[in-house]
């Protein structure tokens, strides 16, 4: 987990989603017809990320992650809603505004192999931020990109200079990933699922590395993983995510080690414990396959839920507040329960 701040210390947010919609259009086709004429990739979500802090995004496959994370990146434009980054509506940006807001967020990819151009070495991979936003003289990114290098513990840098991407293992190249990110000195880092390509024995390596240097920089970050393990041990706050719609959120410690909405009591329980005597839950839980095509009705999760009552059929639920800055989607905490 991060370090605390001070007991009183307040920090203010740099990033902050407000109601953000993206509906994708579906052009002809049986769920075109049947269904609506849209699909639901984010529906609604609202929160702030503090200067600084980490936030978690999790849930399973198709929840919304990567839509919601490219919207926080200005790579798609929201359907409804803002997303607004130092106070600055991203919407509105354009030429030398964008790029400069390009500068300040970037992007860790999930698959190292498919995030670096094979036709560049590792040394021109990384000065490549440096010459798109003319920083320096040729030396001075020279200098850079073997300081980025040793930052991220490739030793030699000069060794990896004239490397092609495919000449080095999983590892080395998620390394060089988040090296390439950090070379510009953003204020603002995206990490989608940055060690699931990974062997676990490399894994906890990258995670350090990731922690250390947000820390250091002070960095905000977002990491976006199946892995709970994973935001418990870097995230301050933790967010679920289910059909495109938050369903927890809160400290971390407070939503993996407390869930208080039925499907992130589902995803805890069925998280690996690297304990042979500890004994497993098992929630039971209908086995429905939900849609976000077309207009939703009632709660997302209705369908799936083992708590279900008449009311989640017909009004969503607002989030409301299980704890200490910790709130829950679910009716059994609202005013209508």
């Amino acid at each position: 987990m991060a370090d605390p701040d001070p007991i009183g210390a307040v920090r203010p947010p740099l990033v902050v989603a407000e109601a953000v919609q993206k509906y994708f259009p579906l052009r002809g086709g049986l769920f075109a017809r049947a269904a609506g004429s849209y699909l639901r990739g984010v529906d609604g979500v609202s929160f702030e990320i503090p200067r600084g802090a980490s936030l978690g995004i999790a849930g399973e496959s198709g929840c919304g992650k990567t839509t919601l994370a490219r919207l926080l990146l200005r790579l798609l434009t929201p359907t409804a809603g803002r997303v607004l980054f130092g106070g600055v509506d991203l919407s509105t940006l354009g030429g030398a505004d964008l790029l400069a807001f390009r500068r300040q967020a970037q992007l860790m990819v999930q698959n190292p192999y498919e995030a670096i151009n094979p036709r560049f070495t590792i040394g021109r991979a990384l000065a490549e931020p440096l010459i798109i936003h003319n920083i320096g003289t040729k030396e001075d990114r020279l200098d850079r990109v073997v300081e980025a290098l040793t930052q991220v513990n490739l030793h030699p840098a000069d060794a990896f200079l004239d490397q092609f991407p495919h000449q080095l293992s999983g590892g080395q190249l998620q390394r060089v990933g988040l090296a390439r990110a950090l070379m510009v000195d953003p204020l603002f880092l995206v990490a989608d699922e940055p060690v699931s390509m990974l062997d676990v024995s490399v894994r906890a390596g990258v995670l350090n590395l990731m922690r250390t240097i947000a820390r250091s920089r002070q960095l905000t970050t977002v990491y976006i993983s199946h892995d709970l393990s994973l935001v418990r041990y870097v995230c301050d706050t933790s967010m679920i995510m289910y059909l495109g719609s938050v369903a927890e959120i809160g400290p971390t410690d407070a939503v993996l080690a407390h869930p208080k909405h039925p499907y992130t009591q589902l995803l805890v329980a069925a998280a690996p414990v690297p304990d042979p005597t500890h004994p497993a839950a098992e929630i039971a839980a209908p086995e429905q396959v939900p849609t976000p095509i077309g207009p939703g009705r009632g709660c997302p999760f209705k369908d799936r839920c083992p708590q279900v009552m008449p009311v989640c059929h017909t009004t969503v639920p607002p989030l409301s507040f299980v704890g200490p800055n910790h709130q829950a989607a679910c009716h059994l905490y609202g005013p209508l329960h």
